[in-house]
């Protein structure tokens, strides 16, 4: 065994001090030039070379300083007189100046290119308050932030600060490119894994605003992840006392309850999956419901707000609905409970507050109207809608398929038939529905067929003729965005083609997986497109802002409470003549629903107009109703 020698042990200290980084090296630097300087003054001050000119002897502290000026700066030296040992010591201690000034110049050099490389990575703690978190990266960040951004416009200032497993230039450089301007709202990225506790302190979620947890786009199991983040957050022992507010999404159903067991009632818990299932359900037959959505999910237009009311308690939901001109009330907030279209006798009473929809918060005010206006020759009485079966094609298949079809079955009249075809070689099996659970539904038939939906001559054998609505579904379980979307747009393509030819319309719903393929399958002309991860991401932005959100949208999109629907104007008022909305919102009132706007037929292909959709128009305007234009109703049927 080696004998560990005195020269062993010194430069093993000095390794352990030279690793702690450029204070370490500047500290030997200053120790080296504090030893050359006091060994050069102390060798000038003691022998005949520090003699002046006048034969007086230099002190010591005016050598140093002489040495210490000649080590800072070598051009001092020029001006130097005296004997040739004293011009010698002081070219001794200039030269030492260079080798230790060029050194300390590299080291402060190397040190600073550290430092702002180590700031490049994101590795630094975020020191920010009342803020948005976001935890992952995924294509859904960029709507996210955009509506964030929108939501935070009227404030001074705003931060949404992001960790995830991604190189920090390269989030920033993304987020310039997808997102741009972020006016008052500040961008803060760091480098670093969501679940490791370490990583995620950096952050600082303890006092942020909201945090909302993404799955990264590569995750095997994405819900695996979001629950490993969950955990993170909700069981740290350094976590504040206060409940978090936390919004995630759930793709999978079966992760739910698992989900929903780790949460602690901090977490409000989006089911992506079934949220998109029943939006394309209600949309298939409802064309332009999609727009709906969106305009209520985005901060771009109107939103959804709570607010109280003092001047309406005693009064019944009913007498909210004229009390507003600018904003849509459309449920109540009552013992912290979300009650969207409840019976029009339901009294507000202390604390309750208005669901509306409108402008912005500051806008959900009383118009003081008692003259409203309402036309009450142009209301319908007992308004009946006749239903009849109707024929559904659904092209393609992916996961939510089957849940598609389950709801289609709340919505559509009794002997009604859905067709599915697909390149799937489940469909050959005779027993597929009934694997699925899809033989005892109450209002639909299913049949499935093996078909290429991407080929003309399949489509053809389909006998387009038969059927009034149609659906076609991304293959997202087996290809990947842009393939799926490329396929869903040839789709789209060839039915758009056999449908001029043929003088058959079909109203289609499509489902796109990324945003920016939407602009180009406009082409298609398909009534509604239904882009599944901008929907659930713009659900995360409004819930991040207001927790109780989650409540409203859980309950639009619950065929069990009341939902959206695009009714025939015919059905309420009289068509072709003039009256105000309040007149509209009177009629549906009378039929136990809430008028929420209306959609303009004439308008429907017109991007500029909103696709004809009008949500929450000002009351006392003027509208006179086509026979071929809808009413958008929250009701429950």
């Amino acid at each position: 065994m080696k004998k560990i020698s005195l020269q062993d042990k010194l430069r093993y200290q000095f390794d352990n001090t030279m690793s702690r980084g450029p204070i370490a090296l500047i500290g030997w630097l200053l120790a080296l030039s504090v030893l050359l300087i006091a060994v050069v003054s102390f060798v000038v001050v003691i022998t005949p070379i520090g003699l002046k000119e006048d034969g007086t002897q230099y002190s010591f502290f005016e050598v140093a300083w002489m040495s210490l000026m000649r080590t800072l700066d070598a051009g001092t030296m020029g001006g130097d007189t005296g004997s040739w040992p004293f011009l010698f010591a002081m070219f001794f201690v200039t030269m030492g100046g260079v080798f230790i000034v060029s050194t300390l110049i590299g080291v402060l050099t190397s040190g600073i290119e550290g430092k702002i490389e180590e700031l490049r990575k994101g590795r630094s703690f975020v020191v920010e308050k009342n803020h948005t978190v976001i935890l992952g990266w995924s294509p859904q960040i960029f709507t996210i932030i955009t509506e964030v951004v929108a939501a935070n416009a009227n404030q001074k200032s705003g931060c949404i600060a992001i960790l995830a497993d991604k190189d920090k230039v390269e989030m920033d450089d993304e987020i310039l490119a997808r997102v741009g301007n972020t006016g008052h709202t500040r961008i803060v990225t760091r480098s670093g894994n969501p679940i490791d506790r370490t990583d995620l302190n950096m952050i600082n979620p303890y006092t942020a605003r909201s945090i909302i947890i993404l799955a990264p786009e590569d995750a095997e199991e994405p819900d695996a992840h979001v629950i490993k983040t969950i955990l993170a957050l909700t069981n740290d022992p350094a976590r504040r006392p206060e409940p978090y507010h936390i919004v995630a999404v759930i793709r999978d159903p079966d992760h739910m309850e698992v989900a929903r067991m780790v949460s602690r009632n901090e977490v409000q818990l989006v089911a992506a999956s079934e949220i998109i299932s029943r939006v394309t359900a209600q949309t298939c037959s409802q064309s332009g419901l999609s727009v709906v959505f969106t305009e209520l999910l985005d901060f771009g237009g109107d939103e959804i707000y709570f607010k109280s009311e003092p001047s309406l308690v005693g009064k019944t939901f009913g007498e909210a609905l004229l009390a507003y001109e600018t904003s849509a009330v459309m449920g109540l907030f009552k013992d912290g409970k979300v009650l969207l279209n409840p019976p029009m006798d339901t009294r507000i009473e202390k604390g309750d507050q208005v669901i509306a929809v409108s402008a912005d918060d500051d806008t959900v005010v009383l118009s003081g109207k008692t003259d409203l206006g309402v036309n009450t020759d142009a209301i319908i009485k007992d308004g009946v809608i006749h239903e009849s079966p109707e024929y559904i094609l659904m092209l393609g298949w992916n996961e939510r398929a089957p849940v598609i079809i389950r709801e289609l079955d709340y919505y559509m009249a009794k002997g009604s038939h859905v067709l599915v075809a697909a390149p799937q070689e489940a469909f050959l099996k005779p027993d597929f529905a009934e694997e699925l659970g899809l033989t005892a539904l109450k209002h639909l038939d299913v049949t499935f067929k093996y078909s290429e939906t991407t080929q003309r001559q399949a489509l053809e054998a389909l006998d387009l003729k038969r059927f009034k609505h149609g659906i076609v579904l991304s293959y997202s379980d087996r290809m990947d965005v842009q393939a799926a979307d490329a396929a869903t747009l040839v789709t789209l393509l060839l039915l758009r083609a056999m449908s001029e030819e043929s003088g058959h319309t079909i109203t289609v719903v499509s489902e796109m997986l990324d945003v920016r393929n939407r602009d180009l399958a406009q082409v298609t002309r398909a009534d509604d497109f239904i882009v599944s991860d901008k929907l659930i991401s713009l659900m995360l932005a409004q819930i991040s802002e207001k927790k109780e959100l989650v409540d409203v949208f859980q309950d639009l999109f619950d065929p069990e409470g009341s939902e959206l629907y695009m009714k025939p104007a015919s059905s309420l008022v009289k068509t072709g003549v003039a009256m105000n909305f309040y007149t509209v919102v009177e009629a549906a009132r009378r039929n136990g629903a809430v008028a929420l706007g209306y959609r303009v037929q004439a308008e429907h292909a017109d991007a500029d107009k909103a696709y004809g959709i009008h949500l929450n128009p000002v009351k006392a305007d003027q509208i006179t109703f086509a026979p071929e234009d809808r009413i958008i109703l929250l009701a429950e049927d």
